[in-house]
Order: C-alpha cells, then structure tokens, then sequence
C-alpha cells in the first residue's frame, strides 16, 4: 500500500510541475497579488511578532512582497536554511539582501545568520506543489518541511495557488495536516 501511495504522489508531482511550466505570467502576477492581499489580511499575520517564510523561486507563490512586509511591520523574520537528511534551520534576516545560495540553488540566509527554534515562532508560510480540502501538503518529496512541522507550536498557513488546491493529495502517515490555506481566491481555514 505504502508503494501505492509513494508512486501515486510521484506521478502527481509531476503532473503538477509540468502545469506550472504551463502557466501564464499574468495568471502568475493576478495570482501573487492576490495570495499576498489575503495573507497580509490574515490576523494571526498581524499579530505574529517571529514570522517564518520561504524563499520562492520559479512558479512558487511569491513570498519575498510579504517577506518585505514583514521586515517593515519589525517583525522578526526567519528562512530555512537546509542541511542534508530532510533537515533545516530557521535563520533570522534582516533584508532579503543577505541571502546567499543554498541547497538546491534556492536563496537561503546566509551560515552566520543568527538560528532560532521553531517554538520561537508563531506565524509560518509553508510551501507545496499543491494543498488538498484537508489541509495535506504535496511537497517537493525531500521531507524537509514535514520534520520541520513535528516540532511546531505555530499557526502554519500554505499558501497555494487556487489551480493546485485539489481535492486530496496521497498521504502517508508521517504527513502533516494544516489548518489554513491561502489561495488568492480565498482563505480557507479547515480546523
């Protein structure tokens, strides 16, 4: 079963990277706006004081305008910051000029930014292929953000655009349900 399930996902992974390669730049621009003007509406955004966000990079829903926000607003802001085995640190920036390469060629603080735990955190932007009506996240495959939820204590929202919000996604047991979900479309909370 478990075979199933680990094949199911790939095959959908794929199907969903071969459809963001499809889209428009003004679906992608339209889309941006909108999932950024439905998370900087969000309260438990407004009130969060350590912000946690990833740094998107190809077709991925912008982050760096609510990053950008966040640093404005004084929130402390923190990026991961990855390590082999599916593991990755949370390290606080000040700009989004101190990024540096990382793992897989994304952006990532740089090694001497300061690392904070993720029970210092109250607000995270969680990153996916695509979300399901549950809340189960189809990620890149490398586990990293499912550690990185075992040990949360914090209000974590995906963001996704609306055409990867899908009705179910494979879950394995060790995969992690949230509780909100922004489109541009709407602000889903499911818990």
């Amino acid at each position: 079963m478990n075979d199933d399930i680990i094949l199911e996902k790939k095959r959908l992974r794929s199907e969903i990277r071969s459809s963001m390669r499809s889209l428009s730049e003004s679906y992608i621009a339209d889309s941006n706006r909108g999932i950024f003007e439905n998370l900087s509406l969000l309260p438990e955004f407004l009130n969060s004081k350590v912000f946690f966000a990833f740094y998107s990079v190809g077709a991925e829903p912008d982050t760096h305008k609510i990053i950008e926000l966040a640093l404005k607003m004084g929130k402390t802001v923190a990026l991961p910051r990855c390590y082999g085995n599916g593991r990755m640190d949370a390290a606080i920036i000040k700009s989004l000029a101190e990024m540096e390469e990382g793992a897989y060629n994304i952006p990532a603080p740089t090694l001497s930014a300061p690392v904070i735990s993720p029970v210092e955190i109250d607000f995270a932007l969680i990153p996916a292929l695509a979300f399901d009506k549950k809340g189960f996240r189809l990620g890149q495959g490398g586990g990293y953000y499912d550690r990185f939820l075992e040990e949360a204590g914090f209000f974590a929202v995906g963001i996704v655009r609306s055409k990867f919000f899908i009705d179910s996604v494979p879950v394995e047991p060790h995969d992690s349900r949230l509780g909100c979900i922004v489109t541009e479309k709407e602000i889903a909370r499911l818990v």
